[in-house]
This record gives structure tokens, C-alpha cells and sequence, in this order.
């Protein structure tokens, strides 16, 4: 970064020719990641060897992906996984890197390598002189700060976030390229079955007026935003990670105030956001939403402050001491760590706060029912949030708060909200493991 020398604007291409072998690229995150600039790169990257590529939540086919199909020329680093980045981990052309989400800028300013060429979408100049980060304000800042050359790709279309520290000034910039004015990707509404609904019903029961609320991604957390607009609560403040289309659908319809926050009242406070259109259009210049980096909205300490936070997150298996497995199967990357460990432990450490991990009972896989409560995770498997951490625990038949229990109590919780048609199993093979006594407890 050559912070005080003016910006030279030049063409995507010309921008792509900056890079060489070895080199470590940044591309940002989310909407920020650039396209024009991929676009131009593509080409050129067969003829380069060891590059390396930081992202995270890739929302379209990259070109430098494209053109190196066998990962002898790039590699694709990933701080949390999209659909995807998942596919292409299952090629060998991705990887991810493990991070609590809101660590991830002490990442860039104490260990991680510097950054050679920062490349990301930001919103056009503002008249301080600002290239806004739009809706991933994330860990842009540390990038920023460690980047030897840092180049904009101006987006006319990219919303103007509210925010102290999102964005770029023009004299932190080496290089602005157009970005064009095109449509944003847009994540539709992950429509929720009759069992995301019954679990919504049940999370959405224990949240009072005044909640403050994070709210992960998913059916099941788009199900509690339905069963919060249905239910009339008031007041509900947020501070998240994530902005979703059910915030922005509880903020329309009045219910979300903020007014009970102690830590940014009357805001709704996030560090990304991603959804319809009308989510991008609502935060457009508007003072109601304030975007922080992503240490200030995830790490627990800030967490806590807020009375009554409620976090919501979704998990894909929970064995019977309560470990949640949240992102992988087996060795199979998924998803990524996220935030969902930090918000567990800021909402339990705040005053009348709950940390809810919710999942189906079951799943299909080649034509079998499987219970998503077990015994004991597969190889491989990453456990997000330990069985320390967990707190209350949802699926469509019934909530148990495992803060406290020993192994058999906490064991006997779990096998009461399996289905059914899974007890019977899980008392067997609890008692085998030696989880629970062998007489008269389960």
C-alpha cells in the first residue's frame, strides 16, 4: 500500500498484468469479490506458478479456477466456504483456512503473510474521499493495512453501508479499475419444510421483547424470522455477522428498534450482509444500519455487552455429550467455523442471554434415514462448538438446555429430542460406550 500517492486508473487487464509467480492475492469477500479483475487474470495464470489466493464466500465461477482445473497453478484458499467453494473443495481445488471469523483481522496484522496485491469491489468515491466497502466490511481493514498494492474495482451498483471503518480512503489506493454497474448476486431465501417451521416455533418462543438477536443462515433461521414476524414482539435489536433478508423483513415491519441495546442503539449492527435485492436496497444510505468490522461484531466480548442476546445457528450433527459439528463430514469440508462458536459464547456470557444450535432430527442419504444426533461424530469430522459451549439444543421434538448436565444427563436429553424412531438405538449405544449407567437410567 503506498498510502498518500494518488490512484492511477487503469484497465482490468492492465491490472491483472501486475501479477506474478508467487505472489499472494487477495480477493475480499462476498459481494466484494472483484469480477473484472478475475475476469483478466484467468488467462494469465497458467503461465504463473505458486500463486495463492485468499477468499471467502465465493458467490460465482472465478476465472483463475477455470482456467487451472488441476490446481497446478493456483491455489484457492477459502475463510468460509459457499456452495461453491464446497464443489470445488470436492475437486481438489479448494482448501479452507480454520478461523474463529472474529479473529480473522488480528490474523492479518500478527501472523499472516503480507498481502501482495488486495483486489475488491467497493462502491464509488464518496465526497471524503472513501471507496465504501458496501456489505463486507469484514476484516477489509487488515487487509488494507497489510497490502502492498491495493486496487478498487468501483461498482456503481454496490450499496453505500453506514460505517466509521467501511472503507477505503483514495489515498490508501494504488490502482481503480471499472467495475461496471451489473446486478449483484443475490441469495434466495432458503424456503423452510414443516420442520424448520417446528423448530422455528420453538426458538421463536423463548425470544421476549427486547431481544437482541443474531441470527445465522439457513431454512431454519429464515423459519424463527417468520415465526418473530408472526408472533408481535417489539423492540428486537441486532447485532450479527450476517444481515439476511428475515432481519431486513423483521426491520420493515417495525418489530426491530434496537432501542434496548446498551452497545449501539438504535442500530442494527452487522459485518456482512447478503441477500435479495431489497435487503441491498434498504441499507443503501440508510442510518438505521451501521456495518463494523468483524472483530468489533463477533468476538464475545463485544458480544456481551448487549443484554438479552439470543443467537441462532444452525449445526449438521450434535453427539450425545453435546459437541456441534457445524461444518464438516468426516473429512469433507463444508462450510467453514464462522461466527457460530464466538456468538455461542457471547450470548451465554450476557445478561439473560441463550445461544440456541438447532437441527433436523434426520437426514436422507442414498434412499436411508439417518439420525443427525449420534453417538459419536465420523472421522474427520470438525467439531464447531464443544460440548462446554452448547447450550440450548432444538430439533422438531423439543428443546433441552445442556448447561450444567453431566455426560447420562446430557446424553438422556439428547436421545429424548432424537426421532423416535432413533431412542431406542441411542440408549443402546450409549450405554455400550460406558455414557450413561448400564442399570436403571435410561
Amino acid at each position: 500500500m503506498t498510502a498518500g500517492k494518488t490512484p492511477k486508473t487503469i484497465t482490468a487487464a492492465e491490472a491483472a498484468a501486475l501479477v506474478k509467480s508467487g505472489m499472494w492475492l487477495d480477493y475480499g469477500a462476498v459481494l466484494g469479490q472483484p469480477d473484472g479483475f478475475d475476469a483478466a487474470l484467468g488467462p494469465l495464470v497458467t503461465g504463473m506458478e505458486g500463486l495463492k489466493v485468499r477468499s471467502c464466500i465465493t458467490l460465482k465461477p472465478r476465472a483463475v479456477l477455470d482456467a487451472d482445473p488441476e490446481a497446478r497453478h493456483l491455489m484457492w484458499l477459502s475463510l468460509h466456504f459457499s456452495a461453491y467453494d464446497r464443489r470445488m473443495h470436492d475437486a481438489g481445488r479448494c482448501w479452507y483456512i480454520p478461523v474463529n471469523l472474529g479473529e480473522i483481522p488480528d490474523y492479518y496484522r500478527r501472523f499472516n503473510d503480507p498481502v501482495d496485491i488486495a483486489v475488491f469491489r467497493t462502491a464509488p468515491m464518496d465526497a471524503d474521499g472513501y471507496f465504501n466497502f458496501g456489505l463486507s466490511n469484514l476484516w477489509m481493514r487488515a487487509v488494507v493495512e497489510r497490502a502492498r498494492v491495493v486496487i478498487v474495482e468501483v461498482t456503481e451498483t454496490l450499496p453505500h453501508v453506514q460505517g466509521p471503518r467501511n472503507g477505503v480512503h483514495v489515498s490508501e489506493v494504488d490502482y481503480i479499475i471499472d467495475g461496471g454497474s451489473g446486478p449483484l448476486p443475490e441469495l434466495p431465501n432458503s424456503e423452510p419444510n414443516e420442520v424448520d417451521r417446528a423448530v422455528g416455533r420453538r426458538i421463536a418462543s423463548a425470544i421476549e421483547d427486547g431481544a437482541c438477536l443474531q441470527i445465522g443462515i439457513g431454512a431454519m433461521p429464515n423459519a424463527v424470522c417468520s415465526e418473530l414476524l408472526a408472533s408481535g414482539l417489539k423492540d428486537l435489536g441486532v447485532q450479527t455477522e450476517m444481515l439476511t433478508d428475515g432481519i431486513i423483513d423483521l426491520y420493515r415491519s417495525g418489530q426491530i428498534t434496537n432501542a434496548r441495546k446498551q452497545l449501539h442503539p438504535g442500530k442494527t449492527v452487522f459485518t456482512f450482509g447478503l441477500g435479495r435485492k431489497t435487503l441491498y436496497d434498504t441499507v443503501h444510505r440508510n442510518a438505521d444500519f451501521l456495518s463494523l468490522p468483524v472483530d468489533e461484531t463477533n468476538l464475545p466480548f463485544h458480544i456481551m455487552q448487549n443484554h438479552n442476546v439470543v443467537s441462532i445457528n444452525n449445526t449438521t450433527s450434535i453427539d450425545l455429550a453435546g459437541q456441534a459439528a457445524s461444518e464438516s463430514d468426516g473429512h469433507r469440508h463444508i462450510s467453514g467455523t464462522g461466527g457460530q462458536a464466538q456468538f455461542v459464547r457471547g450470548a451465554y456470557a450476557s445478561r439473560g442471554g441463550k445461544s440456541f444450535v438447532c437441527l433436523a432430527s434426520t437426514y436422507e442419504r442414498k434412499g436411508h434415514r439417518k439420525s443427525r444426533i449420534v453417538l459419536a461424530h465420523p472421522s474427520g469430522t470438525t467439531v464447531t462448538t464443544t460440548r462446554a459451549d452448547t447450550m440450548y439444543v432444538v430439533t422438531e421434538f423439543g428443546t433441552v438446555n445442556l448447561k450444567g448436565m453431566s455426560i447420562p444427563e446430557r446424553a438422556k436429553a439428547l436421545i429424548s429430542i432424537a426421532h423416535p424412531d432413533f431412542q431406542e438405538d441411542l440408549a443402546r449405544e450409549a450405554r455400550e460406550a460406558n455414557l450413561v449407567p448400564r442399570h436403571g437410567f435410561l
